[in-house]
């Protein structure tokens, strides 16, 4: 076994390229080669703690257990299965050459101890870890990962908002509309937001894509640096006047160009409500669903954020409730003005709420210890009393709002990594995809910006939004790629967890469902059951993501396109059942679109009932 080591070795954890195998088998290989992926120091945000992204979202639990998941992979047969609990290997047992060659399973907790507070418990006692969604199942590509997603949510704001076609029809499923694609366009128009971390980095980009002006708020510039380093970001300033009056002139003179600003949130929507300056859209991608490690409180710099966080993280979870409630009162605000608002899925909304509810009840019990005093209790008193109550959840997340009606036709971030380390691998992809699907027009805009836009990080990768019967078709088509020796090595296959049919959670991709099933958690597990029934070469089942503890339960899966025939048929199972389920779920649920697709799909159990 190899020397264990307690930080990031770039060249022992180097990630394999070629056609030469380490392991006894490509799926083994191509799991192994994905995890090391994760950590590569161009795709992962701290490697020297194995975070990827997402404030503490892991590949690994600590350097032991990396090191022992590489041997593992190294030795594990082709009838084998290595089991994975919170980024720890715990079993290799027997199963079959059809079985996922890695089973994983991240964060889960009793539902009455799933919170952050028995979390960080057991993660100090070295019990458990943070798989947020891709990082702990080890298919995250780097930002392009999140900006075709990004790219197609802001698509749809234009669709919805800012189309010159009139011409648009809405249905009688909660609130839903759809537009022919690409009707509309951010050209002209203020996009604001915060946050440049894994996930909010693809912002800028998939703003720019659709031609609008991004101004994004970071408090750490590191972060703004690595997004410009990669072409994701334009332009940055630290002063906030500065940025905001660059972000104007842009908007007036119709060019879409993405700005970071090095500052807090907060202080940048104080500036522009002082200003009066109210951006056409408005949502944020701070990592609110991690108070004490992803979000930073407006009133603490960067340093004194991370003694606070370790002295006193009491304090700190105070104070980063403060701040978000304030985020979220000055978003309503510019909602209240005319800005366009939601909620890009960090939760805020929710800890916005739970900061409410905690100081209204702090001081009923304070009023019954002491009812002679009428005075507030305490600084948060005066805050929660300026802005009205209860409006915390006043504007939407971003799924009920522009996504759910491509999840109903099993639409979803159908993503894709070339084993061999060589662009021009992708590229060929590329042309097989566009080729394939002329007629989505959405995805070969996307897919053209891509190729001209999207760096590489780590392994050379695309992502586009594919629908039920599309992935099947690219699967197979891939798995042809490599069978015939027109791609170097085999195409490992992957997604989101925010997918059609793979989440629970009621904050973001299930909220609002038209049902009212938004906190069913059925779903998710079936979905990781069935694809691990189909053969998919690695399935993961996890907890959290990006919303936080006790918010929802997600499932992940990985295949792989080696060219061989039993790559064939795992593929054909694998990527009609995945996408399948979440068209059986949202028809489940009522709607007209999913319901529609179902049977043109032949996925409605009760045709075959006779």
């Amino acid at each position: 076994m190899s020397t264990l080591t307690s930080n990031y070795d770039p060249v022992k954890y180097k990630t394999p390229t070629g056609s030469k195998l380490n392991c006894k088998g490509w799926i083994q290989e191509a799991a192994l080669r994905m995890l090391l992926n994760n950590l590569n120091p161009e795709v992962a945000e701290r490697p020297d703690d194995l975070i990827v992204y997402g404030g503490r979202g892991k590949a690994a639990r600590n350097f032991e257990a990396l090191d022992n998941i590489i041997a593992a992979l190294k030795i594990l047969e082709n009838d084998e299965s290595l089991l994975i609990q919170s980024g720890k290997p715990v079993g290799i047992l027997k199963t079959h050459k059809d079985a996922p060659r890695v089973l994983i399973s991240n964060s889960q907790l009793v539902p009455n101890w799933a919170n952050w507070k028995h979390f960080d418990e057991l993660e100090k006692k070295g019990l458990m870890m943070y798989g947020q969604m891709t990082a702990g199942s080890w298919i995250y590509i780097g930002s392009q990962g999140i900006v075709q997603g990004t790219y197609e949510t802001y698509a749809a704001v234009a669709d919805k908002h800012f189309s010159n076609l009139s011409a648009s029809c809405h249905s009688d499923e909660g609130g839903i509309s759809k537009t022919s694609a690409n009707s509309g366009s951010l050209k002209g128009t203020l996009n604001v937001t915060a946050g440049l971390g894994g996930m909010g980095g693809a912002q800028p980009l998939a703003i720019t894509m659709n031609e609008g002006v991004a101004l994004i708020a970071e408090v750490e510039e590191w972060r703004i640096d690595k997004r410009i380093e990669t072409r994701y970001l334009d332009e940055k300033y630290t002063d906030i006047d500065e940025a905001i009056d660059s972000a104007v002139r842009y908007k007036q003179s119709g060019v879409g160009k993405s700005i970071g600003v090095l500052c807090n949130a907060v202080h940048l929507l104080q500036r522009l409500i002082e200003r009066n300056i109210i951006p056409d859209t408005l949502t944020d991608q701070t990592s609110a669903h991690d108070p004490l490690v992803g979000y930073i409180p407006h009133t603490l710099t960067n340093e004194q954020a991370n003694i606070l966080r370790t002295e006193n993280p009491t304090e700190y979870l105070h104070r980063a409730y403060e701040s978000m409630y304030l985020h979220v009162q000055l978003m309503l605000q510019l909602m209240d003005k005319g800005a366009i608002t939601f909620d890009y899925g960090n939760n805020i909304r929710a800890r916005a709420k739970e900061f409410e509810e905690k100081i209204k009840n702090d001081e009923l019990r304070m009023m019954n210890e002491r009812p002679q005093s009428g005075d507030l209790i305490h600084n948060s008193s005066f805050l929660t009393h300026k802005f009205k109550p209860g409006r915390c959840f006043d504007f939407p997340g971003f799924v009920p709002a522009y996504i759910r009606p491509l999840f109903c036709e099993g639409k979803g971030p159908f993503r894709w990594a070339a084993l061999s380390g060589d662009p021009n691998d992708i590229a060929v992809t590329d042309e097989v995809i566009m080729n394939m699907f002329p007629e989505n027009k959405g995805m070969i805009r996307w897919m053209q910006m891509a190729k001209e836009t999207i760096a590489f990080q780590g392994l050379p990768a695309r992502i586009c939004w594919l629908g039920q019967g599309e992935r099947e078709k690219a699967g197979l088509a891939f798995n042809e790629l490599v069978r015939t020796g027109k791609v170097k090595a085999p195409i490992v296959i992957g997604r989101d967890h925010l997918d059609t049919g793979s989440v629970a959670s009621p904050n973001r991709e299930t909220e609002a469902m038209l049902d009212g099933s938004d906190a069913v958690a059925d779903w998710p597990i079936l979905n990781a059951l069935v694809n691990t029934a189909g053969g998919a070469s690695w399935v993961s089942l996890h907890h959290g993501g990006g919303v936080g503890m006790g918010y929802s339960i997600h499932a992940g899966m990985v295949i792989v396109a080696d060219g061989t025939d039993d790559a064939e048929a795992r593929l054909r199972r694998v990527l009609r059942n995945d996408p399948g389920m979440g068209v059986i779920r949202h028809a489940d649920a009522g709607y007209e679109i999913a319901k529609d697709t179902l049977k043109k799909n032949d996925l409605d159990y009760k045709q075959k009932l006779g």
